[in-house]
């Protein structure tokens, strides 16, 4: 396909990467995000090896390490806090870390500097009122009250992506999975180098993001769905974490701030027909949402930002490159989904115990084979 004019909904990972790729094969891009303050969760993200090489890929690498933490290893622990394997990670980008911690403010402002360098504008507290499409393109109206003509559209919208509603009603929705994830970054702990998994009932994770900041991750059985207060909320979180290992016991007695508190129920989705309808094509959670047990939600994002990109340039219509794009990508993020899902089934008692170092390895087996 020739160079186009791209809409990109939604101004997250997916959506910028998207957005980097697009404008580096010659697309003028128009990213939209209906958060007028573009606001991100103040935790981390873990970023392993496949998401390093596609940082290398979409051009961003040197910026993305210079914001991020590097590491190499995974350390796995039982739940009396007794180490039972420390797992060293392939590297797939020679002489770059295999894996890399960093906030996800900071990940934002790399992916959204390198966008708009790149020419992508980027427009706030926008959303999309009516997709009118024909076979030379999309006519957009806008919340605000403009519209305008794109050559195909980029759905990068998450998890309840009004995209996906609107051009695959009868699609998959998310469906809760009975547990929930805490967050809370605090003062890196001496001697953490790697990636520490806490098994049990509730899994916990410890994630170097800086030379001198970690974040803990908790995932906790929650049947109900329940929705916490904020008042009060450091006090539930450490509540949460009484069973826990001694050392993790330790660390909960720091979780003062209830505003610091992180918590959001697990959800998950995988659409399992078309990702596009005409010149309107999904990507990331928009079509596979998984469970952070596997800690690549936003890595599948980012390959599908690339191969996206790729397919387009190879392909004589977007129809051709948006079937070959779900041909590449559909495999990848079924197994990382379901994968990722039988952790999260294990650990509530829904499903027989996962395996976490077994899982683990088997995870970083899949993801090093190219995209």
């Amino acid at each position: 396909m020739r160079e186009g004019k791209v809409l990109v909904i939604g101004g997250g990972i997916g959506g910028l990467s998207a957005a980097i790729a697009l404008c580096r094969k010659g697309h003028s891009v128009a990213v939209i995000e209906r958060d007028p303050t573009w606001s991100v969760y103040g935790v981390g993200i873990i970023q392993q090896s496949n998401v390093v090489r596609a940082m290398d890929q979409l051009g961003v690498l040197d910026t993305f390490l210079d914001a991020a933490c590097g590491f190499d290893a995974v350390e796995i622990y039982v739940p009396d806090g007794t180490r039972l394997a420390r797992i060293p990670t392939p590297t797939l980008v020679e002489g770059k870390p295999s894996n890399v911690g960093i906030g996800r403010r900071a990940l934002q402002k790399v992916l959204g500097d390198s966008a708009r360098a790149l020419g992508a504008e980027i427009r706030l507290g926008v959303t999309v009122e009516a997709l009118d499409q024909d076979e030379t393109g999309v006519s957009v109206h806008f919340s605000d009250g403009g519209a305008a003509r794109y050559d195909l559209v980029v759905g990068a919208d998450g998890l309840y992506s009004q995209t996906r509603r609107t051009i695959l009603p009868e699609a998959e929705s998310p469906t809760f999975t009975g547990q929930s994830v805490w967050r809370y970054n605090f003062p890196r702990a001496e001697g953490l180098d790697a990636l520490c998994v806490y098994n049990g009932p509730t899994g916990v994770g410890l994630v170097p993001m800086s030379a001198d900041t970690m974040y803990l991750y908790a995932t906790t059985p929650e049947p109900d769905n329940p929705r916490y207060p904020l008042d009060g909320l450091a006090a539930t979180m450490r509540a949460k974490l009484a069973e826990t290992a001694p050392a993790i016991r330790a660390l909960a007695q720091r979780i003062t701030e209830d505003a610091d508190v992180v918590y959001r129920p697990l959800e998950g989705m995988m659409v399992h027909g078309p990702w596009h309808r005409g010149r309107v094509v999904l990507l990331g959670d928009a079509v596979h949402a998984t469970t952070p047990h596997l800690g690549q939600g936003a890595g599948m994002a980012i390959e599908d930002a690339l191969v996206l990109a790729e397919e387009l340039s190879f392909r004589d219509t977007p129809e051709e490159a948006f079937a070959a794009y779900r041909a590449r990508r559909y495999e990848r993020c079924r197994y990382i989904v379901e994968a990722s899902l039988a952790i999260c089934h294990g650990q509530i008692g829904k499903g027989p115990p996962v395996d976490n170092h077994k899982a683990t390895a088997e995870m970083f087996a899949v993801v090093s084979q190219p995209i």
